[in-house]
């Protein structure tokens, strides 16, 4: 009797207690089976973050031909979007810790669930459309802000082996979710009419809201215990931080310059129709990111990482050229495909190496590493977007994003030269 009581109250104090344990306590009891519905659950968040980024470019050429918003102000949302994003980021190192993971990671899920509604609402019920986008906007890049900052160190802190490998998959849902927002949307659009995407926009909204009763009862554990992980300011004075979140900012613009453009660069420069462009251009760019990502993730043990990213970023160098340079539209595609697989490591990549790097970073290390990816995923397509409408053609714009792959490979080699 003494052995069962033992027993239950073991289990007991599991079923309470472990979604507020340490990564060092969680790891000593018996419960890691129930981590794999915090791991699901965070695969999710990533898809919800994927749809709060790829749904609304989609649509870019439908918001200036339907709602006669020009290209310019349809710019500022992807501006605006990973500009908010970016100051949830820096919010969050004061807040996140205080409150909790767990209210904020519902918290991000139901922000990302009400925006993707007003995106489907707004633009009708105001008597300036564009004033609709802006709201909705801020509202979903708030919940994709929160999730950045909490999807990453909350599976960081899970008992799971291969940690960049986990990592590598992770992200790779990131790339799933936008295959699917592409092709989910691009089949409604061809069977519903593109003329009803606000109600695609709604219907999306039913992810986020699923997945904040799935982070309700999973459990989360924090990263480091209270008290010992690094301050802001004590992260902000190492040189070895502002290395690595250079890196991020490097790692997010090439990958988004690509990723939100390829859709309207595929229309508009190669003059291709909308459903090949999507297709061809977004899709295909998703998926092979997925593929680096989830074939680093399966044989991360046998690759070293810095190599495997310094040879991607040579990768991206040459994919921007080939979209941009080559006469084919066909190669052109290509181009833009061989981008997404080239960039698929270097965002997880260097959250593995600034884990590695630095251990007791804690939450502020993760948020000013999204912080520094969301300025990036920010900087990329502004930088297409202000030189397209400058010099009046998108595949300038799209050779200008060049430089952050190039970067890329510079910083890299000084992590590599690193005690």
């Amino acid at each position: 009797m003494e052995k069962l009581s033992s027993v239950l109250q073991s289990a007991v104090k599991c079923w309470y207690t472990e979604g507020d344990l340490t990564k060092k306590e969680s790891s000593a009891m018996s419960c890691a089976p129930n981590y794999r519905r915090t791991l699901y659950a965070s695969y999710t968040g990533y898809i919800t973050q994927a749809i709060v980024n790829s749904f609304a470019p989609l649509l870019f050429l439908t918001f200036q031909s339907s709602l006669g918003i020009p290209l310019e102000r349809i710019t500022l949302l992807v501006t605006l979007n990973f500009g908010v994003q970016l100051c949830v980021d820096l919010l969050s190192t004061k807040f996140v810790d205080r409150i909790g993971y767990r209210p904020c990671i519902i918290a991000a899920n139901l922000c990302s669930a009400l925006g993707l509604i007003g995106l489907g609402t707004l633009p009708f019920l105001l008597s300036d459309p564009y004033v609709g986008l802006l709201c909705s906007v801020v509202l979903y890049a708030i919940g994709g802000g929160l999730l950045e900052v909490l999807v990453s160190p909350i599976v960081e802190a899970c008992p799971f082996d291969n940690k960049a490998g986990v990592m590598a998959t992770l992200h790779s849902f990131y790339c799933w979710g936008c295959v699917l927002v592409t092709l989910v949307s691009t089949g409604f659009f061809a069977l519903i009419g593109i003329a009803h995407w606000n109600i695609l926009a709604c219907l999306w909204a039913l992810v986020p809201i699923a997945n904040l009763f799935v982070y309700a009862g999973a459990p989360i554990p924090t990263l480091v215990p209270e008290g010992e992980g690094m301050k802001l300011g004590e992260l902000l004075r190492s040189g070895v931080i502002w290395l690595f979140f250079l890196l991020m900012v490097c790692a997010g613009a090439s990958e988004q310059g690509m990723s939100q453009w390829a859709s309207a660069f595929a229309e508009a420069g190669l003059h291709v129709s909308k459903t090949v462009g999507d297709l061809a251009g977004p899709c295909m760019f998703s998926l092979l990111m997925g593929a680096a990502r989830a074939i680093y993730g399966k044989y991360s043990e046998r690759w070293d990482l810095i190599p495997f990213m310094l040879s991607s970023s040579a990768l991206c160098i040459v994919s921007y050229l080939l979209a941009t340079l080559s006469p084919s539209p066909l190669l052109g595609l290509l181009g833009c495909g061989l981008c997404g697989f080239s960039v698929g490591i270097l965002w997880p990549g260097t959250f593995s190496l600034v884990s590695a790097k630095c251990p007791r970073g804690g939450t502020a290390m993760f948020a000013l590493m999204a912080l520094g990816g969301d300025l990036g995923c920010s900087s990329g397509p502004t930088l297409v977007g202000l030189v397209t409408s400058a010099v009046g053609e998108m595949k300038a714009g799209l050779l200008a994003a060049i430089v952050f792959p190039v970067v890329m490979i510079a910083g890299l080699l000084a992590v590599k030269r690193m005690k």
